[in-house]
């Protein structure tokens, strides 16, 4: 039984070159992903039928994409013994883990502000922060095949999902949508704080290294521009800095899919007269 183990642990765990950033192997996966997001963009257009399915399959994929991350990520195989070691850096709650999980709840719930809500961050917050990492993608690649094939999944599913909750219909094109999504988002924030305070008292960063949303003021900051806020402005401020900025770049995807959206409608009727 212990061989299977191995067996299985080893094939999860398949080397390959670390792909390069707008490499073959990237944008590969890039084209398919946006080729299929403009299929289901065309075929579901306007029709809500499919959005709690398509919610849920989703949401399921990337969460079983990201327990095999988590099993490759914990368990080595060392002289025929098989060893765990808990990866605290790859602790499933950072800013792009966040859709399947607002995803898989949008897709229990029925109809509701709750639901509405949930679908609105989808349809910004999470499209650009997937959107973010698939045109500058240089912290995602590593040497395991698995690894790969789920980061570039999970990102390119959160560009899908927004597409098409646009495309159906079931997210507004409206200015007040960013206003729906907002809470989901300080929520979700607050949420990483809290844990990046706890691992902080309860001397878990001592060994560790865990920085959810990449916001701890306890770890080297990471994120481009925000690095810079966090070494000049005190915390609290730098919480509600992040908020507006994220906002601000969600927001600018609303406008982009309500210009798009305005750019259809027009062309339709146009043809419609003619």
């Amino acid at each position: 039984m212990m061989d299977f183990w191995i067996h299985i642990l080893n094939f999860f765990d398949l080397q390959m070159e670390k792909p390069e950033p707008y490499g073959w192997f990237h944008l590969s996966f890039f084209a398919f992903f946006i080729a299929l997001t403009v299929l289901f963009a065309v075929l579901h257009r306007g029709k809500q039928k499919h959005v709690r399915f398509m919610l849920l399959f989703v949401s399921i994929l990337v969460i079983l994409l990201e327990v095999y991350k988590q099993i490759n990520y914990s368990f080595t195989v060392s002289d025929g013994v098989i060893e765990f070691d808990y990866q605290w850096y790859a602790f499933p709650f950072q800013f792009c883990s966040t859709p399947m999980y607002v995803g898989l709840l949008a897709g229990i719930l029925g109809k509701g502000k709750l639901h509405d809500c949930l679908c609105a961050y989808l349809a910004t917050y999470a499209i650009f922060a997937g959107a973010a990492v698939m045109f500058y993608p240089t912290t995602i690649f590593i040497g395991t095949i698995g690894i790969n094939i789920q980061s570039l999944i999970c990102h390119d599913s959160m560009i899908f999902l927004g597409v098409y909750l646009y495309a159906t219909g079931h997210v507004k094109l409206r200015h007040k949508t960013i206003l729906r999504a907002l809470p989901i988002f300080i929520v979700m924030v607050l949420i990483a704080a809290t844990g990046n305070e706890i691992a902080h008292l309860s001397g878990l960063l001592e060994t560790e290294d865990l920085n959810l949303f990449f916001i701890s003021p306890y770890c080297e900051p990471h994120l481009p521009v925000y690095s810079s806020v966090q070494a000049l402005v005190p915390f609290p401020f730098c919480l509600i800095i992040y908020i507006l900025g994220f906002t601000g770049a969600a927001y600018v995807i609303l406008l982009m899919a309500m210009l798009i959206g305005w750019l259809v409608t027009r062309k339709k009727k146009k043809a419609e007269l003619v």
